[in-house]
């Protein structure tokens, strides 16, 4: 894969820096974590602070930078012509394949990139002391796991920073509650139903994020990819002592693109192949099928739900990818095979389509024709199902996605439960995924839960995040806070 040359005007970019400085002396630094559902929501963040005329830094790896500008969906690149790319390049570092047959879901493969984000802390201060010179403050916005990148700007009388959450508050409150030994009483029957942290994490990621929370003390609130209108319950948990430590928090999302943006045009020579497939569909017959960046599934496995896929008799669209690499522009990737004639047979007969390219997830979950998405859970994911009225087949894999789909299919009820986390080792058969894929496309029962999801996105979508929406008056505070 080749890394791409968007945003590569340095003059361009300067010319831009120069008028933000003019127009405001406070600028912000983002600080995303290596992986893709955690730069995909600080990108869109980065659009959405910069639209208010606030000078946007997004500092990374020269290889992550690629990657997040590669892989921006859902708005037009010019919208970011207030944000300026800092390419770091860091000592290399192993990017070995994805196991697919790890006895823990979890991608241990990127493990070294996540490690080696140690070596960004030199290069971030130098930024931020530059900045500092020149601006009356230095916003730094950063993932929850890049703490201690991050710990110089308390160095900096003019700096001060804020904590990203990329995960849902429902799975932030639960983590944060247990950690400090469950310091007040919540709901017996959620407690009851959690699901247990076992083979969601390796140790050595838990050794990851216990290395970045002794320096979440330094941060002066919190931001969430998330809306009061769907989370309002845990958010104002979170904001209860001694969960809140005396921070501020800000729900802001959802962050992702709620109108089309002009490249999604029918007559752009630039839609994806699956969009036309698309619009030949009835409404709401079709049901997506993506397990995130960060899941490798076996070859058995993957056999399996191309089988059920087919035996549905649902039509389908499925972006079938490997898991990323820590350097998704380095080396071979995993050749996932399928069934022989499987991908011609399903297409010829207008029954499916198998992506293997990277898919335009947001294009495809507001396609009128896309009626339910089987997915991993991740939040990124959930956020922009939920934020356009798509109810979700959830199979959670790992990390906080088991705890996404308790609040998707038991507390929110847009959902169903393809495979319980009880049963994670065992394989998900043919018939479970003709049953979960019926379910929620063609009965009673899926019926009632598009609705609910179809509410839901009435309320987080287009009102939430319009002037005078719950969503757009929480980041115009954060805005003015920082603008202060």
């Amino acid at each position: 894969m080749t890394k791409p040359n968007l945003y590569s005007d340095h003059a361009y970019n300067q010319k831009n820096y120069q008028n933000g400085l003019k127009r405001s002396q406070v600028v912000v630094v983002m600080v995303p974590f290596p992986a893709q559902g955690h730069l995909n929501q600080l990108l869109h963040l980065s659009r959405l602070i910069s639209s208010d005329n606030i000078p946007v830094h997004f500092a990374g790896t020269t290889t992550h930078n690629s990657q997040a500008k590669l892989r921006v969906h859902g708005f037009v690149p010019s919208t970011l012509s207030n944000v300026f790319f800092h390419d770091f390049e860091i000592p290399p570092f192993q990017s070995p394949p994805p196991n697919p047959n790890a006895s823990i879901k979890f991608p241990s493969h990127l493990q070294p990139s996540f490690d080696a984000t140690s070596h960004l802390r030199e290069p971030i201060a130098k930024l931020l002391h530059s900045l500092s010179y020149t601006c009356n403050r230095v916003v730094v916005i950063h993932d929850t796991l890049m703490a201690s990148v991050v710990q110089d700007f308390t160095s900096i009388q003019n700096a001060e920073s804020y904590t990203f959450r990329s995960i849902s508050a429902f799975a932030s409150f639960w983590y944060s509650w247990e950690a400090m030994g469950r310091p007040f009483p919540v709901n017996d029957e959620l407690e009851k139903d959690l699901p247990l942290l076992k083979s969601c994490f390796t140790s050595s990621f838990k050794n990851f994020i216990s290395s970045q929370l002794e320096y979440a003390k330094f941060s002066s609130g919190n931001l969430y990819n998330s809306s009061r209108a769907i989370e309002g319950e845990f958010l104002d948990l979170l904001q209860k002592e001694p969960v809140k430590g005396n921070k501020k928090l800000w729900a802001i999302g959802p962050l992702n693109p709620i109108e089309k943006s002009d490249q999604n045009n029918k007559s752009s020579g630039r839609r994806h192949e699956c969009l036309h497939w698309l619009d030949k569909q009835s409404p709401r017959s079709v049901i997506f099928v993506s397990f995130g960046t960060t899941t490798s599934l076996t070859d058995q496995q993957i056999i399996e739900i191309a089988t059920g896929l087919e035996k549905s008799a649902i039509k389908f669209i499925w972006a079938l990818r490997d898991a990323d690499k820590g350097d998704i522009f380095s080396g071979e990737v995993r050749n996932i095979e399928l069934p022989k004639g499987y991908e011609n047979r399903v297409k010829e007969r207008e029954r499916g389509l198998v992506v293997r390219d990277w898919a335009p997830q947001l294009d495809i979950l507001r396609h009128p024709s896309t009626g339910g998405f089987m997915s991993h859970c991740g939040w990124n994911s959930c956020m922009e199902s939920i934020s356009h009225g798509v109810p979700i087949a959830a199979w959670p894999m790992h990390s906080d996605q088991p705890r996404n789909c308790m609040l998707i299919t038991k507390l929110l009820k847009i959902g169903i439960v393809v495979n319980d986390w009880e049963c994670r080792d065992q394989l998900v058969r043919p018939s479970d995924i003709v049953n979960a894929v019926r379910r929620l496309i063609d009965s009673k029962e899926g019926a009632e839960i598009r609705r609910r999801a179809v509410e839901l996105c009435l309320s987080v979508g287009r009102k939430s995040v319009a002037e005078g929406g719950i969503s757009r008056m929480e980041l115009d505070s954060f805005v003015a806070h920082i603008s202060r």
